[in-house]
């Protein structure tokens, strides 16, 4: 549960890469990644697009693990911070702030990780109109059938079943019988 929130911290902008990159200092980050909508892949699977507004707040839907259900995330204002040169973030039920090495890849693109371990990185990019998607992803309808299960008439071939012909037989007679 915590690496869900730590990669969940991830979504809020903090990102960081490789070598050959440009390192972003904290004012740097906060101009390239506020107000702004980026798709995510992060090294565990997990996927998904999100905000993060300049008061520290972020929004967006993430795919943990990259499989199973779009969960839709918010968190507050002022969950990112700027510590020093560094993005760290506030989040309840997590004993540390993280903070974050972020590396712009070029001008529409950045890697984050989380400081003191490299291999939790996410890769950012940089992705159309925010309000747009996450007004289409509140107001989407929500499916009550499981995921993958098809209700089209049209979903499989089904053999032609012709009905057997059915017998009539005349109406048994019910007489009382003569003892009685």
């Amino acid at each position: 549960m915590l690496v869900r929130i730590v990669v969940g911290a991830l979504l809020a902008g903090s990102v960081a890469g490789p070598v050959l990159a440009e390192t972003l200092n904290a004012d740097e980050a906060r101009k390239f990644v506020a107000n702004k909508m980026f798709a995510f892949t992060c090294f565990d699977g997990t996927k998904g697009v999100g905000k993060i507004t300049y008061d520290g707040a972020a929004a967006g839907a993430v795919q943990f693990g990259g499989a199973g259900e779009t969960r839709h995330m918010r968190l507050p204002s002022n969950t990112l911070q700027v510590r020093g040169q560094q993005i760290c973030a506030s989040i309840k039920g997590i004993p540390f702030e993280p903070c974050f090495n972020l590396n712009k890849t070029d001008n529409v693109s950045f890697r984050g990780s989380v400081s003191g371990m490299g291999f939790a990185y996410c890769d950012f990019r940089k992705h159309g109109n925010a309000r747009v998607f996450l007004a289409q992803s509140i107001s989407r309808p929500r499916s009550l059938r499981a995921p993958g299960v098809t209700q089209s008439a049209d979903a499989t071939p089904r053999a032609e079943v012709r009905p057997a012909s059915v017998r009539s037989e005349p109406a048994l007679e019910l007489r009382r019988s003569a003892s009685e």
